[in-house]
């Protein structure tokens, strides 16, 4: 058993050398493990997550990596250090890496999402739970503690790209679809007061890929709203540079374009992995 892991540790090295060796191409072979490397990097560095916390990020970081690789490191940044009922609302946190991270491991957690995955992590005594996010079976100011991370762009969306069999309520083409307030306003009720929410989703131009949509000005607003209403949020915005991702301003970001791997539409010769401009908000309620 030890000789087969040290075997496989040692192909994931050999894989992710060949991928900065054939010039970091996003999705070419040995990207995923790079960037998982590059992840369990950053959130294990707690100079990096001071430097997100004061708001800066290291120059040429994330280098021709998805917004995932600025994600979790500003999530984690604002993470309570310290046990707390912690709800991570669409499974992005269900990797062992993250489970096994001592900020996330003190923690009481629940998973929702739509459908199991692959993987379960019983062992950590989690609590998986299936449903739809604009349903949730939680009573009111439950969780302490809530994630969610590029989750909402998929509500009402075509989701059997996951192997999900939910049906969008519109057409594949420039609506926008409003559901996504539906799972805002519930992830606010199961929250308590001075509860937190850490919120992230994909940002600029509006556009319907099918499987997700990028929300723009208007859509945001239309949270802030909401969130107004019922406590206080801070906002900040990540762009992606051909150096890495930098932070920006709304309205540098406002006309960003993502780049849909699935169907090479917004593809350019920055070398952007997915999203070109992320919306990281951060809810306290009151």
């Amino acid at each position: 058993m030890k000789r087969d892991q040290e075997k496989k540790i040692s192909l994931q090295k050999k894989i992710r050398k060949q991928f900065v060796q054939n010039g970091q191409i996003p999705w070419s072979e040995g990207y995923n493990a790079f960037k998982e490397e590059s992840i369990i990097k950053s959130i294990s560095n707690e100079s990096l997550l001071s430097e997100l916390s004061l708001n800066r990020v290291p120059t040429n970081f994330g280098y021709r990596l998805d917004e995932r690789i600025i994600e979790y490191p500003w999530i984690f940044s604002n993470l309570k250090k310290e046990p707390t009922l912690f709800l991570d609302a669409g499974s992005t946190f269900n990797f062992k890496y993250i489970l096994d991270h001592n900020y996330i491991s003190i923690k009481k957690k629940y998973i929702y999402t739509y459908y199991p995955e692959r993987k379960s992590y019983n062992d950590k005594k989690i609590s998986y739970i299936y449903g739809d996010l604009r349903e949730l079976p939680f009573k009111n100011e439950f969780f302490e503690e809530i994630v969610c991370q590029s989750t909402i762009e998929h509500i009402d969306m075509d989701n059997s790209i996951y192997g999900y069999d939910l049906e969008s309520s519109i057409a594949k083409t420039a609506n926008k679809s409003y559901e996504y307030l539906k799972v805002i306003n519930e992830l606010i009720r199961v929250l308590k007061p001075n509860g937190q929410l850490l919120l992230t989703f994909p940002y600029g131009k509006f556009e319907n890929h099918g499987f997700f949509q990028q929300l723009d000005s208007e859509m945001v607003e239309k949270i802030t709203d909401i969130m107004t209403g019922s406590g206080i949020y801070d906002i900040i915005f990540y762009k992606y540079l051909p150096n890495g991702w930098t932070i920006a301003s709304k309205e540098d970001c406002n006309e960003s374009e993502s780049f849909n791997p699935h169907t090479q539409i917004g593809k350019r010769n920055d070398y952007a992995a997915h999203s070109r401009a992320i919306c990281c908000l951060k809810f306290i309620k009151k």
